[in-house]
């Protein structure tokens, strides 16, 4: 029996399993620590890749990884996780290693394409994946096809400006999606409007989390639902801005800021609707949460390999 091998590297843990030729049930799943600051990451990989490495033969390994990545060539751009991996023939050195192909993608755009394949967006046909949590991300299936761009960079939605003025960003610019509205950006507005003198229950909180913002949302805290509001009106107006430009049939939403329900949705909701162009544009439009959940990078590693493979049989 071939098998397939997935890889997601995240930036805490790296996961590792061993897939079917058909079907989505993992025969095996392993994972270990990532300390991407450490030396040996991809002595780390390799490890746990033989880990899970079957008597079988595998046809391919496929690996989802953060940070802008070239999937035409395999090569990891960068990855803020892994500072050492800056311009890392990763696939390369993976297909040497095992003498089978190793594909790459970037993990938003490959949790797009498990999403559209395996999960919430099974019979679309145009896809908007966003995911929002640490950072923000996403990826775009358009007419069944992956939308990479000329070098595999495309569709980074979290780094669209949508606060000329606004805090800078994780990747240097200021006033990005991802600034404004991720689950540390929810929390560092918390924060600036008490040490400006609002009040809230959350004032004594220390290392205060989008999570620990929502609780007390929840709890009819006037600050901490201000703060949802806040980014779900910026989510709102980027996500219009994409409805203009993809024309989707269906909104993906994952991530763990939108674990937080309502809260972010609705107001990302309102404000998509106050920033259309045409109401034709939402037609038919369909907003749904991730089916995925933790799989997403896996199983959109595997979604990678069936495409890859397709392509060269």
């Amino acid at each position: 029996m071939s098998v397939i091998v997935a890889i997601d590297i995240g930036g805490t843990q790296l996961r590792a399993a061993v897939y079917p030729l058909t079907g989505t049930t993992p025969i095996t799943v392993q994972r270990t620590p990532t300390l991407g600051m450490e030396d040996g990451v991809f002595e780390r990989l390799t490890a746990l890749v033989d880990s899970v490495w079957p008597i079988e033969l595998a046809d391919a390994i496929s690996v989802a990884a953060p940070g802008p990545v070239d999937p035409y060539n395999g090569t990891i751009i960068s990855t803020p996780n892994i500072p050492a991996w800056t311009n890392y023939p990763l696939a390369e050195m993976l297909s040497k290693r095992y003498k089978v192909p190793a594909y790459l993608g970037n993990d938003a755009n490959l949790a797009a394409l498990g999403e559209w394949k395996y999960g919430a967006g099974q019979g679309h046909h145009d896809v908007l994946y966003l995911t929002i949590s640490t950072g923000i991300g996403g990826g775009v299936i358009s007419s069944d096809m992956l939308i990479e761009g000329s070098r595999g960079m495309a569709t980074e939605l979290g780094h669209v400006t949508v606060l000329s003025d606004g805090p800078v960003c994780s990747c240097g610019v200021r006033g990005h999606l991802e600034a404004v509205a991720s689950g540390p950006a929810i929390a560092r507005y918390v924060l600036e409007q008490i040490s400006a003198g609002r009040l809230s229950t959350l004032s004594s909180v220390k290392n205060l989390t989008a999570r620990e913002v929502a609780g007390a949302a929840r709890q009819g805290d006037e600050l901490a639902k201000e703060a949802f509001v806040r980014a779900g009106n910026f989510i709102g107006l980027a996500v219009a801005e994409f409805l203009h430009i993809f024309n989707p049939s269906i909104v993906i939403f994952g991530g763990g800021v939108t674990q937080s329900g309502s809260l972010i949705l609705d107001p990302i909701t309102e404000s998509m609707k106050r920033n259309i162009m045409d109401p034709s544009y939402l037609y038919g439009l369909q907003l749904a949460t991730v089916k995925l959940g933790d799989d997403a990078g896996l199983l959109g590693a595997l979604a990678q390999a069936h495409m890859r493979l397709s392509k060269v049989r």
